[in-house]
């Protein structure tokens, strides 16, 4: 079995004064890295599905159904995230780590 070497984990500011010591060198730095915004990918509602949601943003006074959709998808994905986050932070709590 080989030994496991323990890596000294770095303070910010120690990175820090690395990244500066290396900043002019080209050869300490990688290729740079291209990132591509995605395409949006359309999004297929059964027509009933579709219907129901047109009439309650025309309760809420929107024009636009696909600018309420958003919304809306966007505040659960939100509330979602906010309790997978809190059942993740009471977990941790709770295993004492």
């Amino acid at each position: 079995m080989r030994g496991k070497r323990k890596h000294k984990t770095l303070s910010a500011n120690e990175i820090d004064k690395i990244v500066v010591a290396q900043a002019d060198d080209d050869a300490a730095w990688e290729k740079p890295v291209r990132v591509r915004r995605a395409k949006p990918a359309p999004l297929s509602l059964p027509s009933e599905l579709a219907l129901r949601a047109a009439f309650v943003a025309r309760l809420h006074r929107e024009t636009n159904v696909n600018d309420w959709l958003k919304r809306i998808i966007q505040e659960r994905i939100d509330l979602e995230e906010a309790a997978f986050a809190g059942l993740k932070r009471d977990l941790a709590e709770k295993n004492g780590a």
